[in-house]
């Protein structure tokens, strides 16, 4: 069977029962409480027909539930799907479907959301944390959270290998299409392995949890945490969104894991009043998901001297594979931050169009095989054909690698520079977006004749997403209408920043627009602003 995900509550509480796993506003849930709570709510959903294998939906705010959620579905055996509450009803409603769930966990915030999705979408049997028995109309029977106190609260005797599913997340398909990336036991634990040794985590830390948990970093708070029998301070998400009140936090909750996108990073710094908090906690500061801008790196270094601070890169399809150690005193210039070496257990190689490796120092995409990488992707064939790359070597042995769409060439002291995005997908606030779907979006609306969706660097060095719409059908364009609309079909962090009509596009060659020359021309206009 081996050591599973879910092994990883019982375990520290075993060792420590009266250690705080997780903290909530001032409110801590001690690991044999959190031991107790998962297995009752493993056991509620076995009795109500969850089998291995399924796959349960998680659809709460940040709060106390959240890890119960995650461990509960596991010890039942099966794969929980993180739902992102505030993502548009059509994404929530394809993601359900998609992955064929019948039953969702929910809190007492998403209580009425929660019912609207049950009579919206059939085959969902059963919700968790919603109050009521249901009716016909509802399409599904609701328990409340106090259930629980009548389940066993010993685990469930489930039948689980580490190859078996342990947890699906959505990202955003090229095609408008969101994509599910199929994570086992195995990739988890191997990840949760990793990271607490690369970073060092011990008992004694305090993780930040900043990321929802859709987004993939959140598997640090939620896996390696435990493993390593850590408290994580799980962070409102009203106070994600002020950086005075993570200041606060940060100094309150004695916090000596901080881990995020740069962007939560630059807000501490330039509006978040860090230089009055003692933040003295603090010993290591992980950030990825997109550029760290260095000028605004070496200022946080300089007000949090005694921190250490990491680059942490990789595709959620492989949860992390490289590194990046930020030297504390070195030659400080305004070069971009490496991403570092591939990391402890993992192999990288850097391919040419042809898939043959390139030459030292010259640029190519970055391949990865290690034992983070993810099963595949949920229901897609054709996507999984194209994302990896398995090399014959002796007969009844390969070498499969994850092919990462990213860019990168290797400096002569080894470290690994990223240079950009194959394809047309980038980061925003650590969020992947596709801008190929977002232009979908807005080619689909009548008034508009043809759409170019594109991220233009700004002066600051910060990434926008700016739509430039052509007209047609007649029809008058209103930027500001057609923004609003396509908020109803695309998750927050993709709703551009922009929306500019133009009369004619420039024009490649072959006809086709030259989103490069359309794109610099933006930066030049903003740059004369």
């Amino acid at each position: 069977m081996g050591f599973l995900l879910h092994h990883l509550i019982d375990t520290a509480a075993g060792r420590r029962p009266e250690a705080e796993a997780f903290r909530y506003e001032g409110s801590g849930l001690t690991y044999g409480e959190l031991a107790r709570r998962s297995s009752q709510l493993a056991n509620l959903l076995v009795d109500l027909g969850v089998e291995s294998m399924d796959r349960v939906g998680i659809y709460m705010t940040k709060g106390p539930e959240v890890p119960v959620a995650i461990y509960g579905i596991l010890k039942a055996g099966a794969a929980y799907v993180p739902i992102d509450p505030s993502a548009p009803a059509a994404r929530i409603r394809f993601i359900i479907e998609d992955c064929r769930i019948r039953h969702l966990v929910t809190g007492a915030t998403r209580q009425r959301q929660a019912r609207e999705l049950a009579r919206a979408i059939d085959g969902l049997d059963f919700v968790i944390g919603a109050s009521g028995s249901g009716s016909e109309e509802d399409g599904a029977t609701f328990h409340p959270w106090s259930d629980l106190a009548a389940a066993d609260d010993r685990s469930p005797d489930v039948r689980v290998t580490e190859g078996d599913l342990a947890y699906i997340m959505y990202t955003s398909g090229s095609t408008g299409v969101p994509k599910g990336l199929m994570h086992t036991h195995h990739s988890g634990m191997s990840y949760a392995r990793l990271s607490a040794r690369t970073y060092e985590v011990g008992p004694d830390d305090r993780l930040g949890n900043h990321a929802p948990l859709h987004f993939d970093i959140s598997t640090f708070d939620f896996l390696t945490g435990p493993l390593c029998g850590a408290t994580t301070v799980i962070i409102p998400e009203e106070a994600t969104m002020f950086p005075v009140s993570l200041a606060e936090l940060i100094e309150a909750e004695r916090l000596t894991f901080w881990y995020s996108v740069p962007l939560a990073l630059i807000q501490l710094l330039t509006r978040g009043g860090i230089e009055t908090r003692d933040c003295r906690s603090l010993r290591w500061v992980l950030f990825g998901g997109e550029p760290f801008p260095p000028k605004y790196l070496w200022q946080l270094m300089d007000l949090w001297p005694q921190a250490r601070f990491s680059n942490s890169y990789g595709p959620a399809e492989v949860n992390q594979c490289t590194h990046y150690h930020v030297p504390g005193r070195g030659e400080r210039s305004d070069s971009p931050i490496p991403i570092g070496k591939v990391w402890e257990g993992a192999e990288g190689r850097i391919v040419g169009p042809d898939d043959r490796e390139v030459g030292k120092g010259d640029t190519g995409e970055l391949l990865i095989r290690a034992p983070t990488m993810m099963r595949g992707y949920w229901g897609r064939p054709d996507l999984n054909r194209a994302a990896f790359l398995t090399e014959e070597m002796l007969p009844g042995f390969a070498k499969t690698f994850y092919r990462t769409g990213d860019l990168v060439h290797e400096r002569e002291d080894g470290l690994l520079m990223f240079v950009g995005r194959r394809d047309r997908q980038i980061k925003i606030r650590g969020y992947r977006v596709e801008l190929d779907e977002i232009e979908n979006v807005f080619a689909s609306f009548a008034e508009v004749g043809e759409a170019a969706a594109l991220g233009v660097r700004s002066a600051d060095g910060s990434v926008e997403v700016v739509v430039v719409v052509q007209p047609g059908g007649g029809a008058e364009v209103d930027p500001s209408s057609l923004r609003a609309r396509s908020a109803e079909r695309l998750p927050g962090y993709a709703v551009p920043s922009r929306v500019i009509v133009r009369p004619v596009f420039p024009r490649t060659a072959s006809g086709k627009i030259d989103r490069r020359a359309l794109a610099g021309s933006l930066e030049q206009e903003g740059a004369r602003d």
